[in-house]
């Protein structure tokens, strides 16, 4: 038997590797990664990584030790750059590696501002793996000037880093809002106002024209014709599937790699994981950016992989971490025509999504138990009334009986 390979060694690839073993599966397993590193966490990189609070070794998601021990081969700093599907084989460098079954859990890559305007200058960088935040990070030095370039989670967490560590922090967003595309105005207002409590100068409604200098970035031309010095930039304008490799084996790519309610892509014995798959949701199809979702669709793939047939009913979470806050998200706000808001101690906070009278989702600020509860609620197709919600006097959890 060829067993099992594995491109990609990120959260869902790692994920899906142990999971085969878990579920007793004991053919080979080969573990094919881009980077030198072995697997480890990325949401950390942004924060406690960057500054400096978080040790290299926390970052593994595994000791070292446990590929060896679980018998899977991993295959580091190796770029596979094609797949035979008649032969059931992939190509790394000038190795051939034969397979019985494929899983594809490569990830995303980040979106990079075009070389025509500076894209490309030295000091220009991006947050994404472990290379990229080492290449940063000696820029960080009290006092320097910082251009983030986005307003989503990523530049946001940026920020707060840089400010945290004393820096001169501008960012820019040219939607109308920060958060524009994935929060409702409430949750905008509320990391605006603790970003400029922070020093951070926020720019809405404002593109950028051009970075400029020569060797290193040293400026920024704005939509509006304003002129910044940078000393360095950080791009967090989105992330894109990284599906080139599949594309070129022919697989169907809708929004990622094109699969079934079970993992599966357009070649039976191919399977998709992760940022990278695109997967039928509550009639459409969707495609989740997040840790939770890398973990629980790998682990039903492995599943599927050895013949379980469990359909993936993905249950959206995420969080992001800045300054003293955490935000917590639960379900996907797609949709929403109406925000209530509940306050709780101190400056905790909750806005609840609703379509109607029907709950889509949550962002709690520093309120781990509305956060939970919403989650649970949405999570059981509850939906209490609004009313409810927004009392602060209405003790949440007897909801989750009603």
């Amino acid at each position: 038997m060829s067993g099992i390979v594995i491109v990609g060694a990120g959260q869902a690839g790692a994920s899906l590797a142990a999971k085969l073993r878990s579920l007793g599966y004991d053919a080979s397993v080969t573990l094919i990664g881009e980077e030198p590193a072995p697997p480890y966490q990325r949401p950390p990189l942004s924060k406690g990584y960057l500054l400096g609070e978080m040790e290299l070794d926390r970052l593994y998601l595994r000791a070292p030790s446990f590929w060896d021990e679980q018998m899977v081969t991993l295959k580091l700093g190796n770029t596979v750059t094609a797949i035979d599907r008649t032969a059931r084989t992939v190509r790394v460098g000038g190795e051939t590696i034969p397979y019985d079954q494929l899983a594809l859990t490569t990830g995303s890559r980040p979106r990079r501002l075009p070389t025509a305007i500076g894209g490309e200058l030295p000091g220009v960088y991006t947050v994404r793996t472990l290379a990229d935040v080492d290449a940063m990070a000696p820029e960080f030095v009290a006092g320097r000037k910082l251009l983030i370039v986005g307003g989503g989670y990523i530049g946001l967490e940026a920020a707060a880093v840089g400010a945290k560590l004393g820096l001169d922090v501008t960012l820019i967003e040219m939607a109308p809002r920060i958060l524009q595309r994935v929060a409702a105005p409430e949750t905008s207002d509320y990391f605006r106002n603790v970003h400029s409590e922070h020093g951070v100068k926020i720019l809405e409604n404002i593109g950028l024209d051009r970075l400029t200098g020569e060797d290193h970035v040293s400026g920024a031309v704005l939509s509006n014709g304003t002129e910044l010095q940078v000393d360095f930039a950080i791009v967090g304008v989105g992330i894109t599937p990284a599906t080139l490799l599949a594309e070129e084996a022919g697989l169907e790519i809708d929004n990622g790699i094109h699969t079934d309610e079970f993992g599966r892509s357009s070649d039976p014995n191919i399977w998709a994981a992760g940022d990278c798959a695109s997967f039928p949701y509550k009639g459409g199809r969707i495609r989740l950016e997040s840790v939770g979702n890398a973990i629980d669709q790998a682990e039903i793939v492995a599943a599927n992989m050895l013949g379980a047939e469990a359909p993936y009913a993905a249950q959206p979470w995420f969080w992001s971490d800045q300054y003293d806050v955490k935000l917590q998200i639960a379900g996907l706000n797609t949709g929403y025509d109406r925000i209530v808001t509940r306050k709780a101690d101190g400056a905790a906070v909750s806005f609840w999504y609703y379509r109607g009278g029907d709950l889509l989702a949550i962002d709690a600020m520093n309120d781990a138990r509305a956060y939970m509860i919403g989650k649970r609620l949405i999570e059981m197709g509850k939906s209490p009334d609004p009313a409810v919600i927004a009392d602060p006097e209405t003790d949440l959890k007897p909801l989750l009986k009603g």
